[in-house]
């Protein structure tokens, strides 16, 4: 059996990508602990410097930015969404995949379509008009609803579950009894835990991120992409606080592909006839 082992050229390029990757990282630590005159000082400072803890509580307790309130908010919304899109896709996946019903292929066109049309340039003007119609306008409901579902999780837990999940699982369950809701929870969710791990990653990463729609229709009940934006100053950009928010705001970010990221293993290891 033979081993590859890597060349010197492609450690070094490893290296060097990996040096690439961090370097932001290591960057936004750097103006995170620094005063506003070093961030823009040319030549840049490269070390560490010591206001990171002064920097922080000043984002903590800036009046306009209100960022425990964004934090809060972002987590609630991300978690709700995360949550549902998994939950729904997961169950379409399965039926897509390993129930025959009429108009199953219609219905999964459908579904892909939804996929190429941009909801937040083409809908924003109707979704706006239909959040101030219900009178939710800056509340954590509309920056919800309209992502409580979407195409690529349906298509994606649809494709994950027809190469995780073969018919004879499918076909041996019901020979043993099992509804087709008992079948989703014993048979299906534990073959197809690494997809819902990376569609969760996903989710929630996007909607941590999202900062166009709640602008939009909640900037007064701030998520934590517009609190880093209202660490601005009046007339100058304030960036130890911006990166010292940023620094602060990657932390669920990081928890969250860690929790995930252990699912994906352990779903990798386990498999549906074991579970």
């Amino acid at each position: 059996m033979n081993i590859w082992k890597p060349t010197v050229l492609t450690r070094v390029m490893l290296g060097l990508a990996i040096l690439l990757s961090v370097f932001p990282l290591y960057w936004m630590l750097v103006i995170a602990s620094r005063t506003n005159a070093d961030a823009v000082k040319v030549p840049p400072a490269l070390l560490p410097g010591g206001n990171l803890g002064d920097n922080i509580i000043a984002v903590l307790t800036h009046p306009e930015a209100q960022f425990v309130q964004g934090l809060t908010n972002s987590f609630i919304v991300a978690s709700v969404v995360t949550i549902s899109v998994i939950f729904i896709s997961t169950l379409a996946g399965f039926a897509f995949a390993n129930l025959n019903f009429k108009g199953r292929n219609a219905l999964l066109l459908l579904v892909l379509l939804t996929m190429a049309v941009p909801l937040q340039q083409m809908g924003v003007v109707p979704l706006y008009r239909l959040m101030v119609s219900l009178e939710w306008t800056n509340t954590l409901k509309a920056i919800i609803l309209p992502y409580l579902l979407n195409g690529f999780g349906v298509f994606l837990m649809t494709q994950y579950t027809r190469q995780s999940v073969p018919m004879e699982l499918i076909e041996a369950a019901r020979v043993d009894g099992a509804a087709t809701l008992r079948i989703w929870w014993n048979v299906v969710l534990p073959a197809v835990r690494p997809g819902m791990a990376v569609l969760g990653i996903n989710t929630f990463m996007l909607m941590w991120n999202d900062y166009m729609w709640p602008l939009i229709v909640a900037n007064q009940n701030p998520t934590v992409q517009i609190a880093i934006n209202s660490l601005n100053a009046r007339f100058s950009t304030e960036y130890s606080l911006i990166f010292a928010g940023t620094a602060l705001s990657i932390i669920p970010l990081i928890v969250v592909f860690v929790a995930f990221g252990r699912q994906i293993v352990g779903g990798l290891m386990e498999g549906a006839v074991k579970a």
